[in-house]
Protein backbone atom coordinates (compact mmCIF):
# COMPACT_ATOMS: atom_id res chain seq x y z
CA UNK A 1 0.00 0.00 0.00
CA UNK A 2 1.16 3.46 -0.85
CA UNK A 3 0.02 6.67 0.80
CA UNK A 4 -3.61 7.37 1.59
CA UNK A 5 -5.60 9.32 -1.03
CA UNK A 6 -8.97 9.50 0.66
CA UNK A 7 -10.90 8.24 3.64
CA UNK A 8 -14.64 8.71 3.85
CA UNK A 9 -17.82 7.11 5.13
CA UNK A 10 -19.98 5.53 2.44
CA UNK A 11 -23.50 5.73 3.80
CA UNK A 12 -24.90 3.44 1.09
CA UNK A 13 -22.97 0.41 2.34
CA UNK A 14 -22.20 1.56 5.92
CA UNK A 15 -18.44 1.30 5.42
CA UNK A 16 -15.49 3.60 5.98
CA UNK A 17 -13.52 3.40 2.74
CA UNK A 18 -9.80 4.08 2.47
CA UNK A 19 -8.30 4.54 -1.00
CA UNK A 20 -4.55 4.46 -1.62
CA UNK A 21 -2.34 5.83 -4.41
CA UNK A 22 -1.52 2.34 -5.69
CA UNK A 23 -5.22 1.70 -6.39
CA UNK A 24 -5.85 -0.54 -3.41
CA UNK A 25 -8.84 0.03 -1.16
CA UNK A 26 -9.95 -1.04 2.31
CA UNK A 27 -13.60 -0.97 3.37
CA UNK A 28 -14.36 -1.25 7.09
CA UNK A 29 -17.83 -2.60 7.85
CA UNK A 30 -18.91 -0.22 10.63
CA UNK A 31 -21.93 -2.30 11.67
CA UNK A 32 -19.78 -5.39 12.20
CA UNK A 33 -17.27 -3.38 14.25
CA UNK A 34 -20.02 -1.95 16.45
CA UNK A 35 -21.52 -5.40 16.98
CA UNK A 36 -18.14 -6.76 18.08
CA UNK A 37 -16.79 -4.00 20.34
CA UNK A 38 -19.61 -1.74 21.56
CA UNK A 39 -21.28 -2.98 24.74
CA UNK A 40 -23.86 -0.21 25.23
CA UNK A 41 -25.48 2.75 23.51
CA UNK A 42 -22.79 5.16 24.77
CA UNK A 43 -20.00 3.24 23.09
CA UNK A 44 -22.05 2.92 19.89
CA UNK A 45 -22.65 6.65 19.98
CA UNK A 46 -18.92 7.35 20.30
CA UNK A 47 -18.15 5.12 17.33
CA UNK A 48 -20.91 6.80 15.30
CA UNK A 49 -19.47 10.21 16.12
CA UNK A 50 -16.07 9.14 14.80
CA UNK A 51 -17.55 7.57 11.67
CA UNK A 52 -19.33 10.79 10.67
CA UNK A 53 -16.86 13.40 11.96
CA UNK A 54 -13.44 11.73 11.80
CA UNK A 55 -13.51 8.68 9.53
CA UNK A 56 -9.71 8.68 9.30
CA UNK A 57 -9.43 8.56 13.11
CA UNK A 58 -12.02 5.78 13.17
CA UNK A 59 -10.05 3.77 10.60
CA UNK A 60 -6.84 4.31 12.55
CA UNK A 61 -8.41 3.01 15.77
CA UNK A 62 -9.93 -0.04 14.07
CA UNK A 63 -6.87 -0.98 11.98
CA UNK A 64 -3.97 0.06 14.23
CA UNK A 65 -5.33 0.44 17.71
CA UNK A 66 -7.61 -1.34 20.09
CA UNK A 67 -11.18 -0.01 19.82
CA UNK A 68 -12.22 -1.64 23.11
CA UNK A 69 -9.51 0.22 25.06
CA UNK A 70 -10.41 3.45 23.25
CA UNK A 71 -14.09 3.07 24.17
CA UNK A 72 -13.28 2.34 27.82
CA UNK A 73 -11.16 5.50 27.90
CA UNK A 74 -13.61 7.94 26.30
CA UNK A 75 -17.02 6.75 27.50
CA UNK A 76 -18.42 7.03 30.97
CA UNK A 77 -21.34 4.78 31.72
CA UNK A 78 -23.33 5.27 34.92
CA UNK A 79 -26.40 3.09 35.45
CA UNK A 80 -29.53 4.98 36.48
CA UNK A 81 -30.06 2.87 39.61
CA UNK A 82 -26.81 3.90 41.31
Amino acid sequence: MESLLSCEFNMDIACVELKFTDGSMIAIDTIAVENEVARNMYERSELDYLIYNDPRGYADIVLNGDPEIYLKTVTEYKPLDS
